[in-house]
């Protein structure tokens, strides 16, 4: 074929990408049209009650379906407690006590402005009376919202912290002048604070990964120009991820909360931008060796497809063993996560190449890569560390190896107890003052008890044996309410023959001690009658718990299984896929032991909810693999060009910057998990963000490779590549 013939078909072929390329950009463009309705409502099909999340055999589920039956209503009852500190002793300051007595009975006419209805409207059938303290220096009245209506949403926003914070404010109002401290706490206090947090996630969060991310961008490429793309590219992959979780939470296919909201937005920026590195720095490589810039991104895509669809097959397979949870939360992060992991390799592979080629060369301005100039990463910095894994293999396994067991040692000083409600927060919100304030001057289990279901002829039996636990203040049984005056009389509450006793605790409903309490009331009360149930916000919180050790022992297992499979078939390798999950099993143990300083040393946090381990794990191994998938397949695709030993290092040489830059991504995009106030979320921001880098910078670029440059073709085992002269 003549030269010009040459021409002529490859003009006719760029044509025909480019066609290509314009139709997918049209495509993802009308996507974006469709799913930016989305962001703004996605917070509406949000689930954050944590009852909710239980699994229907938990005996705190199982009671739960009992007592909502004794507060003559179909909904649970979330306890709401207004504090009032100050001089509040009847015998000195009677104005006072007069004037909190007529609020407690004047409330429920308070109208809500957002929504113009009265707020007896949110109110559970349940009297208000306020309760003096022993040391007359306060008052309680506790209100009992129903949760059902508590939970719907007005303008797009929860109501219930919008009661929540009219509350605070009116009670300010009335009794800050009178010298008289005032605060709304108990779950329904918490659960509002938690609803404000959750709430910044749509803003604060998305806004500030965006600013991060483009940050790295622009120092990574040093362009003014290219950082747009990839940014634009996971942007569109996220509209996409939350358009699809949207109108599955709205038909009730999948639970939704704050926190897996949060995590999807993370984990889509981070992923995204992952994947459009690693795409953006195989297309620039090739660009260097093809005049054609439709043939450069042909080979690059080539290159890159295997690689990007095995990491993300590996993050969703971790996700989606979730499924397996006890807890719906769980449950719902699996489907999401991968939802949106989905969402960002399609974008990465369609997308950002037609974006790529249709822009042209000029959008690496101003260190455009020009078609036969030498490519600059061959002699870089990451030819360095290569030239130092070829050079002392030996030395630099044993050192990195040695530095991860180190790190290791301290994963079992971890504190995964779990977190009380008031620990949830990285500042002391009012509700959580509000709680220190209440065990001044009550039993710190005051308006949260323990709620017990017994048969009538047990009430003695069982109030006698539950006074003996520790940390029991007091037990008392459920009475009728008198139909005029809504006041409690002498007359048992009777439901189909069984009664409602609440144990008063003597700490924090929420606290450790008080979920450590529960086992201890359920074993004396089977001692009398197996049947008796133990309920109330306190044992949800036990029963969450034990469902996430339990999750913990059966998912983190599996995960490793599906991880090893995935890594066997991709290189086609025994040997090598279980040197990768062992290095990365490893790194993941020696981040534990860090959390475990940096937690408790360094940001003063009480421990980390139950269900930490099995996050990080998830986030870590799925996502710390991929830069080992990354280095890994393409070690092999050089092995089979100029051998193992050599081709580890060319392999270390090309990947080393692009993956970096990917490890730096993700770290900052669940680092910035931080900036909400929340305890959980900003543990494991720190976790993902320091595990990313250990893996990027000490296991994939330093351990990894010099392990198989001392095994050599042997790592390929048992494929035919393990007898190639090297």
């Amino acid at each position: 074929m003549s030269e010009v013939a040459k021409k002529e078909k490859a003009s006719v072929k760029g044509r025909k990408a480019l066609w290509l390329a314009i139709v997918a950009i049209i495509t993802w463009l009308a996507i974006g049209g469709f799913s930016g309705a989305a962001f703004s409502k996605i917070s509406t099909v949000q689930e954050n009650d944590n009852s909710a999340f239980l699994p229907d055999d938990a005996e705190s589920t199982i009671a739960g379906e009992v007592i909502v039956k004794f507060s003559q209503q179909s909904a649970d009852v979330l306890p709401t407690l207004l504090l009032l500190v100050g001089d509040l002793n009847p015998a000195t300051n009677a104005a006072a006590i007069a004037a909190v007595n007529q609020y407690a009975a004047s409330i429920g006419d308070k109208v809500l402005p957002e929504s113009g209805k009265p707020l007896s409207t949110y109110f559970a059938p349940t009297p208000i009376l306020p309760i003096p303290s022993a040391d007359g220096k306060a008052v309680l009245i506790n209100i009992g919202l129903d949760s059902e209506v508590a939970a719907e949403n007005i303008n797009k926003e929860p109501v219930l912290p919008l009661i929540v914070e009219f509350i605070r404010e009116d009670m300010e109002k009335n009794f800050t002048s009178a010298g008289v401290e005032s605060y709304v706490t108990g779950p329904g206090g918490i659960f509002a604070d938690l609803f404000g947090a959750f709430g910044s996630i749509d803003t604060r969060l998305l806004q500030t990964t965006l600013i991060v991310v483009a940050i790295i961008l622009i120092v990574v490429y040093r362009s003014p120009i290219l950082w747009i793309i990839p940014l634009f590219t996971a942007g569109t992959a996220l509209g996409l991820a939350t358009m699809i979780v949207y109108y599955l939470a709205k038909a009730n296919v999948l639970d939704l909360n704050g926190q897996t909201q949060g995590i999807l937005d993370v984990l889509v920026l981070g992923a995204a931008t992952d994947y459009a590195l690693l795409l953006i720095s195989r297309y620039r490589e090739e660009l260097h060796h093809h005049e054609s810039r439709y043939e450069a991104m042909k080979i690059a895509w080539r290159g890159v497809v295997e690689p990007i669809l095995a990491s993300g097959s590996t993050v969703i397979a971790g996700l989606m063993v979730l499924l397996l949870s006890d807890l719906s939360s769980n449950r719902g992060l699996g489907p999401v996560g991968s939802i949106g992991i989905a969402s960002s390799m399609l974008a990465a592979l369609t997308l950002l190449p037609a974006l790529l080629v249709v822009f042209g060369r000029w959008i690496f301005w101003p260190k455009i890569p020009k078609y036969g100039d030498e490519d600059e990463k061959l002699s870089g910095i990451w030819s360095k560390v290569g030239s130092l894994v070829e050079r002392r293999p030996k030395g630099v396994w044993i050192s990195t190896a040695a530095l991860l067991v180190i790190f290791a040692a301290f994963a079992p000083t971890l504190k995964s107890d779990g977190l009380a409600q008031t620990e949830a927060f990285t500042t002391k919100t009012d509700s959580v003052i509000g709680l220190e304030k209440l065990g001044e001057h009550f039993p710190s289990g005051e308006g949260t008890p323990v709620e017990i279901v017994v048969d009538q002829s047990d009430i003695a039996a069982v109030s006698a044996a539950v006074l003996k636990v520790p940390n029991v203040a007091n037990v008392v049984p459920v009475t009728n309410l008198d139909p005029v005056t809504k006041q409690p009389t002498s007359e048992l509450r009777i439901v189909d023959g069984k009664s409602l006793l609440y144990a008063t605790l003597s700490v924090p409903a929420d606290s450790t001690d008080a979920k450590k309490t529960i086992p201890l009331i359920r074993d004396v009360v089977k001692q009398v009658d197996q049947n008796v149930l133990v309920g109330g916000q306190t044992a949800i919180s036990y029963d969450i718990d034990q469902s996430s050790r339990r999750d913990n022992r059966v998912i983190i297992p599996i995960v490793l299984v599906l991880i090893a499979i995935i890594l066997g078939l991709l290189l086609r390798s025994i040997l090598a896929a279980g040197l990768l999950l062992v290095t990365v099993v490893l790194s993941f143990a020696a981040t534990l032991g860090v959390c475990a300083l940096v937690f408790e040393h360094v940001f003063g946090f009480a421990g980390t909810d139950a269900s930490f381990p099995l996050f990080a794990f998830v986030f870590l191994v799925a996502l710390g693999i991929d830069y080992n998938i990354f280095l890994m397949t393409r070690v092999r695709e050089e092995s089979m060009k100029i051998g193992t030993r050599a081709g580890v290092i060319k392999g270390l040489t090309v990947t080393g910057g692009v993956i970096t830059s990917a490890g730096i991504v993700l770290a900052a995009t669940f680092g910035v998990l931080g900036v909400l106030p929340l305890v959980f979320l900003a543990e494991l921001g720190f976790a993902v963000a320091f595990g990313v880098l250990l893996d990027t910078i000490v296991v994939r670029s330093l351990l990894v490779p010099a392990l198989v440059r001392i095994i050599g073709p042997k790592i390929w085992w048992p494929s035919k590549l393990q007898h190639q002269n090297d």
